[in-house]
């Protein structure tokens, strides 16, 4: 077998990769453009490079947070956008909807929500004073509790499957615990974001996982195996990043840490996690698995009394009556809604609304061409050899993912991509979906105005979230922790340094997926 000039086997015709519509994207390479702006394909990122410089600036120059800015930053490029559409500017709009139906926004959102209540519920029965009562017990410091969140929430990520749902768990539950014992803010909030890097990249039952490995023809136990090698590279020195900078960065100080009391009771909760965990590892869907996570939870606050009703569902009438006796109707002067599971779910409604809009600009710049354009460039001028290849998909997916900020659907929309240039060069199809993997799931949680990032943001600024609940100290700003996730920047690193080295490389030839794993 000749070989060409940098050690690569010669390409074979591995036909049509998967494009990815299986997961709900269109394909970019069937029909062409199916919307033309003035100043050619170029001009359909408008929206989407408008919304990054607004949030570059309101996150990075102004240092404020939050997704209602953003949420301005992406309708604004949306409609400045159209303002380039040759001709009629029906299909525009209709892009825009077609955007909006799309299946990995509707993941990320149920995601949300159903962590969101479950988070919530166990923060009402005293979970956070049950982890604070078993840090002090381990002889847990606020310095070392970084480092320990990063494990903890990494093997719940890995276990359930998603980063969203460990996030919103964490800074939720473990967020104010650690900051409460003296942890900071800052490097906690990062350590929480690394340890859903971890699990979303390795968790066999991730959206990542799944697509990384049908996108490139590879089964799905072989691409974990051959994945882990990797994650375990930039998770060691990771946990001893954390460990260091805990001890080096100062801890947070609350005046109402003291209102806060460490109470066993709540670890029974732990139980709850564990239902959730064991579920999901057994195969089951994470809306069953947090579903029954939820039922449990709601159950063991009332049987042991770690909350009332009320704390789980109330409404608030204005006037006594008949159903003002009921556990879950109270009297009061505002009319409304409240408790864990309405407020766990409702505080994500901007997120939510920022992620249809982040989904419809990326749409339109699928339609228009300017997708096709960008990764075209990269694979005709750039990828000219296997080195060359494969740091063009390191590079292209974190180009990628700058964009479209949700990283389940940045890995569909450059997947067929990452086929070709992989094919091209004959390089193996568990070595393209490690590549495409790691790089979404690493910087989905690491940019300002990521997904991952902003959900567990949403978690602190909510009407009723943390810093409602005990102070400004427990906001933190999504620009301040981008040089901190560790185990996310490792493993761009890792596999910048394997396309230049090539460790771990695998030629087609060197091993063959017997059964391609469909979602």
């Amino acid at each position: 077998m000749t070989e060409t000039s940098d050690g690569a086997p010669p390409a074979t015709d591995g036909g049509d990769p998967p494009d990815g519509s299986e997961f709900g994207v269109g394909d970019q390479d069937g029909d062409g453009p199916r919307i033309e702006f003035r100043g050619g394909k170029w001009a359909s990122t408008i929206p989407l490079a408008f919304f990054i410089l607004w949030a570059i600036f309101q996150s990075g120059v102004l240092r404020v947070g939050g997704s209602d800015g953003l949420v301005i930053g992406a309708l604004i490029g949306t409609i400045l956008g159209m303002f380039f559409v040759r001709g009629s500017w029906k299909t525009y709009a209709d892009t825009i909807f077609e955007g909006m139906t799309q299946r990995v926004a509707a993941t990320a959102i149920v995601a949300w929500l159903w962590a969101g209540m479950f988070a919530d519920t166990l923060q009402a029965g005293g979970f956070v004073n049950g982890l604070i009562f078993a840090a002090e017990a381990l002889n847990v410091s606020g310095a070392t509790f970084p480092a320990a969140a990063f494990v903890l929430c990494g093997l719940l990520a890995t276990g359930i499957g998603t980063g969203y749902g460990a996030t919103i768990a964490f800074v939720t539950l473990f967020f104010p615990a650690g900051v409460l014992l003296g942890a900071n803010p800052v490097l906690l909030f990062a350590a929480i974001l690394s340890g859903a890097v971890f699990g979303d990249n390795l968790a066999p039952v991730s959206d990542t996982t799944i697509v990384s490995a049908v996108t490139q023809d590879a089964d799905i136990g072989g691409v974990v195996a051959s994945r882990f090698k990797y994650a375990i590279l930039a998770a060691v020195p990771a946990f001893v990043a954390y460990l260091i900078m805990g001890s080096v960065l100062p801890g947070a100080t609350l005046e109402g840490a003291a209102e806060l009391d460490a109470a066993a009771a709540g670890l029974v909760h732990l139980g709850s996690m564990g239902v959730v965990i064991v579920t999901a590892v057994a195969g089951r869907h994470i809306v069953e698995a947090i579903s029954w996570g939820i039922v449990v939870a709601v159950a063991s606050n009332l049987v042991f009394g770690l909350s009332s009703v009320s704390d789980i569902l109330v409404f608030t009438v204005s006037e006594a009556g008949t159903f003002t006796s009921l556990p879950f109707v109270a009297v009061g002067e505002t009319t409304g809604v409240s408790g864990s599971l309405y407020t766990g779910a409702t505080g994500f409604f901007p997120l939510i609304v920022l992620t249809l809009l982040i989904v419809s600009m990326a749409q339109i710049m699928i339609r228009g061409g300017g997708f096709e354009a960008i990764l075209e460039l990269l694979l005709n001028s750039v990828a000219t050899t296997v080195r060359r290849a494969e740091l063009t998909m390191v590079l292209g997916t974190a180009t990628i993912n700058g964009m479209i900020t949700i990283n389940t659907a940045a890995e569909i929309a450059i997947a067929p991509y990452i086929a070709r240039i992989g094919e091209k060069f004959n390089i193996n199809g568990y070595r393209r979906a490690n590549i495409l993997d790691a790089n979404t799931s690493a910087l989905g949680y690491i940019f300002p105005w990521a997904g991952g990032v902003l959900v567990g943001y949403q978690v602190m600024v909510g009407p009723d979230g943390l810093g409602a609940e005990y102070g400004p100290e427990m906001v933190v700003n999504p620009i301040e922790v981008v040089p901190y996730v560790f185990h996310g920047w490792f493993l761009v690193a890792i596999f910048v340094l394997a396309a230049i080295t090539g460790f771990g490389r695998e030629y087609i030839p060197d091993r063959v997926s017997e059964e391609v794993s469909r979602a």
